[in-house]
């Protein structure tokens, strides 16, 4: 491979124990040597490209995925000395062995280039660090095998983005290459629309904002992300957010992601004060707010047994169908240990109310 080529991908999701990265893709930058002589762009992607087959590069040209001097080319463009390439596309296959499993999944919505799936919390999208078989992928290898994306033993066959193994809600799943292209330059443009309900720790002054910080690895924990407030570092995310109800001691939001860092929300929230309820990686499984009573310390145990994870779950998902063209939306109703904890607070904030008007 030429020393020209950058690639500048996320780390492989899997390779070690952070679990959710968003956007699965790779973007790839190469410029042709001054000595270059004529060549077709997919033959020398080829060449160039490890564990990359002509036919997945023509399927990202198709999609205008590949640029040269920043203006979409055909697979048949005659690549000239000095011309700039850059291309978007899903990460290669790894080599693993993925069997696929009978394993039930949601699915309320299917059709010949993709299907969403409802997850729930628990289900590790794809195999990685610790998680060799029971996630998403074996299933979806088991569901979909008789279609060719998904019988070439490919990690990630299908998918454009991920959900943490403790978070629930929606994902879209890519049926062929072509529309896997097409929603991957959709998730590499920022243009997908992701909102999310999180619960959080104290209140919030405004009832909406924006968080805007860098993320990146934590450099006293590899097991955490990190914001790094002055921009040295880590990669551009934003967050906007939306008050839907508060509780006093804690808030349930709306997150809208413009970026999709991993575990953004998580992180951007912890990084304001406010970390998602039950979420130990990033301090959420204490009381953080609230009184010293036995009885409310006995009430916020009772919930993080209820809900033994972070509160966050995927509601709403909206893109450009890959072959229509319209745009759709998706969403999800918050799952059973979500709705449950709800109501407990509910509860507990009506009788304090009523406490203190019979006061």
């Amino acid at each position: 491979m030429s020393d020209d080529i950058r690639n500048a991908s996320l780390t492989a999701a899997g390779d070690d124990p952070i679990e959710e990265q968003d956007e699965l893709f790779e973007h790839y930058s190469i410029t042709a040597d001054r000595g270059q002589s004529p060549i077709r762009l997919d033959k020398f992607l080829t060449i160039h490209m490890e564990r990359c087959s002509r036919n997945r590069i023509q399927t990202a040209a198709d999609a205008g995925n590949i640029l040269v001097n920043g203006t979409p080319a055909k697979s048949s463009y005659k690549v000239k000395p000095g011309d700039r390439i850059a291309l978007v596309m899903p990460y290669p296959k790894r080599e693993i062995e993925i069997l696929p499993e009978n394993i039930p999944l949601e699915i309320p919505y299917e059709d010949d280039d993709l299907l969403l799936v409802n997850k729930p919390a628990g289900l590790v999208v794809h195999p990685g660090h610790g998680n060799y078989s029971g996630t998403l992928v074996n299933a979806l290898t088991y569901h979909l095998q008789n279609l060719p994306l998904f019988q070439e033993g490919d990690m990630r066959a299908g998918l454009v983005h991920r959900i943490d193994k403790d978070t629930s809600g929606l994902l879209v799943v890519a049926k062929n290459e072509r529309a896997h292209a097409r929603l991957a330059k959709q998730f590499f443009d920022h243009t997908i629309t992701r909102r999310y309900v999180a619960l959080v720790w104290g209140n919030f002054d405004q009832d909406e904002g924006t968080i805007t910080g860098n993320i990146g690895r934590s450099p006293k924990d590899r097991q955490k992300m990190w914001v790094f407030e002055d921009g040295s570092d880590g990669k551009h995310a934003v967050t906007h957010y939306r008050v839907l109800k508060r509780y006093g001691y804690v808030t349930l939001v709306e997150c809208r992601l413009e970026t999709g860092r991993t575990h953004q929300i998580r992180v951007h929230m912890q990084w304001q004060g406010h970390p998602l309820f039950g979420d130990a990686r990033y301090g959420g499984d204490r009381i953080l707010k609230g009184t010293t009573f036995n009885k409310y310390k006995q009430f916020v145990e009772n919930c993080f047994a209820l809900l033994p994870r972070q509160a966050l779950h995927a509601r709403s998902l909206g893109f450009v169908h890959p072959t229509t063209g319209q745009e759709i939306r998706f969403e999800s109703e918050l799952p059973d240990d979500f709705r449950t904890v709800l109501a407990k607070w509910d509860a507990y904030t009506a009788a304090n109310r009523a406490a203190t008007e019979e006061e």
